[in-house]
């Protein structure tokens, strides 16, 4: 007995083929969205071992801490002595350390990259561990509790920081001043008239890490935090590293205006921003090499800050040494109406 052989799968032989094509291509869209599923679970794993990871960090560890008078630090003198940092076991970033900032000096920190400037702001905020002391106004910094003393510093880093929230929190985080104060902080700064013209003004929300800004108006939210703080002393790292000649100009006056009365201590490589301070601090290797007004640095013609001029175009070397001489004159008049 012969048994004819089925025809039926060959007639559907089309209508076959494209149901097992369209399962295929569903088959491969779900293995896709797996694979695109367990990458964003691999993701946010990672973030929560980071979090897990920054959960479990020491705590900083404080010495046995004072509390300072309510008007702390009132002049803002600043004493570095014997001040020695490393990094783990690596040598010495800073090496022996001597300095006295007296109060409201301008002070310039220059030098090659890696020279120690940066060191000498982690010491003062005491981000890092060190050996020797730094009193502000007396004080033992060691003394103090660290919430308060970080609080008594201001600080306007190169890359700005910009919290996800509304402009007024950016500016006041903790309500602590009016809409009058804060919008006439904005108008020194340049910046009433883009806060203004935002939808909610005050209100208006800030996307994260400031991308309805630009890198200028990030630089004068911060300036502008600084401005309502009115702490005594000021610290510019880089500040002006990223912004346009427009901002530079209009943070460094500013700073010349309103906070006159404080001691402002600029981490520079444009030496054009530091020319009128008060004093030029070149670090190399974590040593003090020079400390004093830029206009008698430059007399010395072997001197590291004096060859840092002359490594620049000889208009622009000109114009820095006119600048230093003239603020150097001016401070000599003052001096002797005082």
């Amino acid at each position: 007995m012969h048994l004819k052989p089925s025809f039926k799968f060959v007639d559907n032989l089309g209508g076959n083929l494209g149901i097992i094509l369209t399962q295929s291509l569903g088959l491969t869209g779900i293995l896709q969205f797996v694979v695109r599923q367990y990458a964003e679970m691999e993701n946010a794993m990672t973030s929560v071992e980071r979090v897990l990871e920054y959960g479990a960090l020491e705590q900083e560890k404080e010495d046995e801490s004072i509390t300072p008078p309510p008007n702390w630090p009132e002049h803002g003198e600043i004493v570095f002595d014997s001040i020695s940092l490393r990094y783990s076991r690596e040598v010495l970033i800073l090496n022996n350390i001597n300095l006295l900032i007296k109060p409201r000096e301008k002070i310039g920190i220059v030098g090659r990259t890696g020279a120690g400037k940066s060191s000498i702001i982690n010491a003062l905020f005491r981000l890092s561990e060190f050996s020797g002391s730094i009193a502000i106004d007396g004080i033992d910094t060691k003394t103090v509790p660290l919430s308060e003393l970080r609080s008594k510093i201001s600080i306007i880093p190169q890359q700005p920081t910009i919290f996800s929230g509304s402009v007024r929190n950016n500016l006041d985080p903790f309500r602590e001043y009016s809409d009058d104060i804060l919008w006439k902080t904005l108008e020194n700064v340049e910046l009433k008239d883009p806060v203004n013209d935002l939808p909610s003004g005050l209100n208006s929300i800030v996307t994260e890490g400031g991308a309805n800004f630009s890198i200028g108006q990030r630089q004068l939210v911060c300036l502008a935090r600084a401005m309502l703080r009115k702490n005594k002393i000021l610290v510019l790292d880089e500040a002006t590293a990223n912004v346009d000649p427009k901002t530079d100009l209009l943070i460094q006056r500013n700073v010349r205006e309103n906070f006159s009365d404080c001691t402002v201590l600029t981490i520079a490589h444009k030496l054009d921003t530091v020319m009128d301070s008060d004093k030029i601090l070149v670090i190399d290797d974590g040593k003090v090499v020079e400390f004093d007004h830029p206009h008698v640095l430059l007399q010395n013609s072997d001197g590291a800050f004096c060859g840092m001029v002359d490594q620049m175009d000889k208009l622009s070397a000109e114009y820095l040494r006119n600048v230093a001489q003239m603020n150097y004159a001016n401070n000599m008049t003052e001096s002797s109406r005082l």
